[in-house]
């Protein structure tokens, strides 16, 4: 079974008004990594993702969403 995962980051950054460059200096990554995890190509760290929810105010479960495969 293979678990990917979708997010909502885009969607919540522009309801914050947040570039990723202004989310990235939030978080002390860089720009890109903002950008590889919007897509799915990073898989980031529990840490990282705690971080991000909190800058957009959110819960973890609503700005990354997990799919499995079966």
């Amino acid at each position: 079974m293979k678990t990917k995962f979708k997010t909502r980051i885009k969607e919540l950054r522009a309801r914050h008004d947040l570039t990723q460059e202004q989310l990235a200096d939030k978080l002390g990554v860089r720009r890109e990594t903002i950008g590889h995890v919007e897509n799915g190509k990073y898989n980031l760290s529990l840490l990282l993702a705690y971080k991000i929810a909190r800058a957009l105010e959110s819960s973890i479960e609503e700005v990354f969403i997990f799919e499995e495969d079966n």
